[in-house]
């Protein structure tokens, strides 16, 4: 124990500081870019004023404001209730122990889908491919075409030609198979996503913001090449920094829900 004026500040003291200081960055960086920060401000701002007028000794106001306030937990989790979704998911995400892909059977579907990107970039042949856990996303894979192969370029490549009946939507790929496709995936609300990405863009966006995946697209009107993960989009890839960010991430043996893109990769910002 050190004294800090009239205060006693252990090492337990200085743990708890760090705690409480990284959930509220967490806190931040959670609703960072979405109308919740609005909401923080305006809630924070009620406090504000409930406290100035409890002062000032107005008894009518702060018996209305307190009432307010009373019911102030409920409504939290009503205005809240996207970004706490969110949250969970991840929370859950990051408490799996789902192994992704094994290092061998990973090389060959890398392989296959570099290949059918570079077709489908060329042609501009709008994909959207999503990489997910050998236990997620069953939902959007029950409520899709289901196919249980083995991913192959030739396949991708027929399944996103437009006039074939399956080139809607995304396909799913667990344990280097393709386990789904025609599965439409939830469009994000995120407002700092550029008018110029389509619904692929959004829709890839929204999936990777509530799951731990990794969302592969190609755009239909340039034929530019994007990945999206953690509510985040990378786009202009060229096909050797492609290469080079699925060998990083399925390399791995799983997906770590933390990890960032491949730092040689220049950040775009969704604005």
């Amino acid at each position: 124990m050190f004294p800090i004026g009239f205060l006693e500040f252990g090492v337990k003291d200085f743990i708890e500081t760090l705690v409480i200081a990284g959930v509220l960055v967490y806190l931040y960086r959670w609703i960072k870019g979405t109308f919740a920060i609005q909401a923080t401000i305006g809630i924070i701002f009620v406090i504000l004023i409930n406290f100035i007028i409890r002062l000032l000794g107005f008894e009518t106001i702060n018996f209305i404001l307190k009432s307010i306030l009373d019911v102030g937990i409920l409504a939290v989790f009503i205005l809240f209730q996207p970004e706490i979704r969110k949250l969970l998911y991840r929370i859950g995400n990051n408490t799996s122990f789902d192994r992704f892909f094994t290092r061998t059977g990973s090389d060959e579907m890398i392989d296959e889908v570099i290949n059918a990107t570079k077709k489908m970039a060329k042609d501009r042949t709008g994909a959207l491919i999503v990489f997910a856990r050998s236990s997620s996303l069953q939902d959007l894979v029950d409520a899709g075409v289901k196919i249980d192969s083995a991913v192959k370029a030739e396949l991708l490549t027929t399944i996103f030609q437009k006039d074939t009946p399956l080139h809607d939507g995304a396909i799913v790929i667990r344990s280097n198979r393709i386990v789904a496709a025609s599965c439409y995936l939830p469009i994000s609300q995120n407002p700092n996503i550029a008018q110029s990405f389509g619904t692929r863009h959004r829709a890839a966006v929204g999936i990777s913001e509530t799951n731990n995946v990794l969302v592969l697209i190609v755009s239909e009107e340039t034929g530019r090449v994007s990945l999206a993960r953690n509510g985040t989009l990378k786009s202009g890839l060229t096909i050797q920094k492609l290469r080079a960010e699925m060998e990083e991430t399925f390399g791995k043996g799983e997906f770590d829900s933390d990890m960032s893109f491949s730092t040689s990769q220049t950040e775009m910002n969704l604005k």
